[in-house]
């Protein structure tokens, strides 16, 4: 027990995302770059979706519909997973995982993360000291929903996004109330917040994340991680899971490439000019409230 606990109040360096930010490409290059940091004295956790090696984080966190009383058993599951990655209470953490605030199914209800608080506390109970230092890079709430969706229409039938819209522009909260979360929450020693327009490649991103990398030879990936499908794919995908059609990983590689080269927009998934602006302003108004956050280092 004692070594568990020891390796849960070890320096940790968090990269929560945001989704749709790159995290993918920031969890390659921490694969590319394991060897140097390992030998740095960095562990490494984070997932290994889009065929990231040595991806082994599996983050089980509370969902909207487990209450406060489950913290404490999801806190202890998640502590021992950790201490399973990071055993030597004298090396640090490197954590990358988007989905700790929550998954993005919930944008198609209006509601913007809304188990976040319990996966926080969850997750401050598992580390049981603040983290060194929690990045989170922000994408225009635009982008966001559009990406969103198209992401989920890869794997799944989804509604048309015309139905959808109204639940986007109306949704609940924004980036405000989730950083404050992580401030308030977490309370990590440092928080640092970033437009997407400002994250800049993956290797610098990580050296942003642990200061102590800046001057670090770090390669950056050279894979493209997690392309997005085209619109030519996403209708054929669409077709095929609307006639019941469960498609094998190597039929829907296969879709994506026959389409990869058609870059026409067929209005998949699209808001309207003045849906654009509306939520365009919402987001301009939300990073100045980001920065104005006491505690957090915006830009």
């Amino acid at each position: 027990m004692r070594d568990m606990v020891g390796a849960m109040t070890k320096p940790v360096f968090i990269h929560a995302g945001a989704h749709r930010t790159g995290s993918s490409s920031f969890q390659m290059c921490l694969a590319r770059n394991r060897a140097g940091l390992e030998a740095n004295g960095y562990d490494l956790a984070y997932p290994g979706r889009d065929g990231v090696p040595g991806g082994a984080l599996r983050l089980k966190l509370p969902g909207p519909r487990h209450g406060a009383r489950r913290v404490p058993d999801f806190a202890a599951s998640l502590r021992a997973h950790l201490a399973e990655l990071s055993p030597d209470p004298d090396r640090a953490l490197i954590l990358s995982e988007e989905n700790i605030p929550g998954r993005m199914i919930h944008f198609y209800d209006g509601q913007f993360f809304p188990a976040s608080a319990r996966r926080l506390e969850s997750l401050a109970a598992a580390l049981e000291a603040p983290p060194a230092h929690l990045l989170y890079v922000l994408r225009p709430y635009d982008q966001l929903f559009v990406s969103a969706y198209r992401k989920r229409a890869e794997d799944n039938p989804v509604t048309p996004f015309a139905q959808l819209v109204p639940h986007f522009l109306a949704m609940d909260r924004g980036w405000p109330e989730l950083v404050a979360e992580f401030r308030d929450i977490l309370k990590p020693r440092r928080l640092t917040v970033l437009d997407y327009a400002a994250r800049g490649d993956s290797r610098s991103l990580l050296a942003r994340l642990v200061p102590d990398l800046s001057e670090a030879a770090l390669d950056e990936p050279l894979e493209a991680v997690n392309v997005s499908a085209t619109d030519a794919a996403l209708i054929e995908l669409q077709s095929r899971y609307g006639a019941g059609e469960s498609l094998s990983r190597e039929d829907w590689k296969a879709v994506l490439a026959r389409h990869a080269g058609d870059r026409t927009a067929r209005g998949v998934a699209a808001f309207s000019e003045t849906e654009q602006q509306a939520l365009r302003t919402r987001y301009t108004h939300d990073l100045e409230r980001v920065a104005a956050l006491d505690g957090v280092v915006f830009g």
